[in-house]
């Protein structure tokens, strides 16, 4: 895949912020290597939430139609409500 470049323009307290992580004692070299870090955080947090949602839904999607229970949109609101 070629290598793109996109410009971001950022001001106020988000140029702060990315100073203070690139400044002397910050934990990155510059801005560039900052963002990367930060898109990887985010596509590293999207797919544990993907497996974590598959994991709590998996027990429903092996179970047998006869396990499920039918209700109406007004039970759901009742439920709820008592919540």
């Amino acid at each position: 895949m070629p290598s793109g470049s996109i410009h971001v323009k950022v001001s106020g307290a988000l140029q702060d912020h990315i100073q203070q992580q690139i400044s002397e004692g910050g934990l990155y070299e510059n801005a560039s290597e900052y963002i990367r870090a930060l898109i990887r955080r985010d596509l590293q947090t999207r797919d544990e939430a993907w497996e974590a949602l598959q994991r709590e839904l998996a027990p429903a999607m092996r179970a047998d139609g006869s396990e499920f229970v039918a209700v109406s949109a007004d039970d759901v609101i009742r439920r709820n409500k008592r919540s």
